[in-house]
């Protein structure tokens, strides 16, 4: 079997590092927030070219705090897209704001820049572009957008750590950047993280004190806070892991090269890369007309797949008071009706790629 993703390899290849680490951590007993943690957040910080870094517990937790360090509350509307996870539009919810969704570039599966200014109104306080898929939105008509109108830009870099968009790193090209380390993303964790990165001290010192009850220092809440705090566990796995992306990002560029080679006749839409984009592929999803059929074909031949997302946010039951409906955001429901996710993670061998790619072109001969 091929599966589609496969921790296993990659936490083999890195044991001894990982449990290493976790020993020191362990025996620092700073099992919450920590050394470990700061060490982290300076690293990531440094990463993505942004000044601060503040980890918490979850990439969700991230987009929560960014909103809220940013002044979003009740009454205010945040621009957004459907063609994501459902976190991107449930964190704008939590803080009473309103998601206002627009289409996708139907190349890149990001934001519409076309598409922003209509959907700005008197309510508007913020843009929230979202990377998918490891394919960086279009930032500079966003960032201008924006700027002539006085809106905060949040990015969601969930799926996009080491994305750059012309030769900058996503997530300090906002005003905040959101990274979520759940275990199956490039950067990713052994249990649950997230970070925002910012270059404003204010947003960096207020999400500090949110992710901890809100506290200036101990038993001292100056706001109404949360418990979205890193453990410390996590802080030192994902320090060993850093040290690692850049390596497993360009193996994922080189996997998704090939695969473009070798479906280049199959009938099936492949990714694109943005001409301003580095493209990390957390996913590397192709699109068909037939993807049920082409998946049912692939399982059984073994290969495991994903369909990233089979129903748009503005359709999920719990999302129906947003008060969208079918063919609202018709780009974002055609590629939820046609993307289909191919086996992508470091480990990926070149013949593992060619009998994916095989049983691909296979699969789409047939109908």
């Amino acid at each position: 079997m091929i599966p589609f993703l496969d921790l296993k390899a990659q936490y083999e290849s890195i044991k001894d590092e990982i449990q290493a680490a976790v020993i020191v951590a362990l025996a620092s007993t700073q099992y919450t927030l920590g050394r470990e943690v700061a060490a982290f957040e300076e690293e990531f910080a440094a990463y993505t070219g942004a000044a601060f870094g503040i980890a918490v517990n979850t990439g969700t937790s991230a987009l929560h705090l960014a909103l809220l360090a940013a002044g979003i509350g009740p009454g205010d509307e945040v621009i957004t897209v459907s063609c994501t996870f459902v976190a991107t539009v449930a964190a704008i919810q939590y803080t009473g704001a309103t998601p206002v969704l627009v289409d996708v570039n139907p190349e890149t599966l990001t934001m519409d820049v076309s598409r922003i200014e209509a959907a700005i109104t008197e309510r508007t306080k913020a843009i929230l572009p979202v990377h998918l898929h490891g394919q960086p939105a279009d930032m500079d008509p966003i960032i201008e957008i924006s700027r002539r109108h006085g809106l905060t830009v949040i990015e969601d870099a969930a799926q996009a750590h080491g994305a750059e968009y012309k030769g900058r790193p996503v997530g300090a090209i906002g005003d905040l950047g959101c990274f979520s380390f759940y275990p199956g993303k490039n950067l990713g964790a052994c249990g649950e993280g997230g970070m925002v990165v910012t270059n404003n001290e204010s947003h960096a010192e207020t999400i500090r004190m949110l992710r901890d009850w809100g506290q200036e220092r101990k038993y001292h809440h100056v706001l109404k806070g949360f418990n979205y705090r890193m453990e410390g566990i996590q802080g030192a796995v994902l320090r060993v892991k850093l040290r690692y992306l850049d390596g497993w990002t360009e193996a994922r560029r080189r996997h998704a090269a090939l695969y473009n080679v070798l479906l280049a006749a199959s009938g099936v839409k492949t990714p694109v890369e943005a001409a301003y984009a580095r493209h990390v592929y957390h996913v590397y999803a192709i699109r068909s007309s037939v993807r049920d059929n082409l998946q049912k074909a692939l399982n059984a031949r073994e290969i495991q797949t994903g369909i990233h997302y089979p129903v748009p946010v503005h359709l999920q039951p719990a999302y129906a008071d947003l008060g969208y409906g079918s063919e609202d955001l018709p780009v974002t429901e055609q590629a939820a009706a046609e993307l289909l996710s191919l086996p992508m993670f470091p480990e990926l061998t070149e013949a593992q790629i060619e009998t994916v790619a095989a049983a691909v072109r296979g699969a789409a001969d047939h109908g």
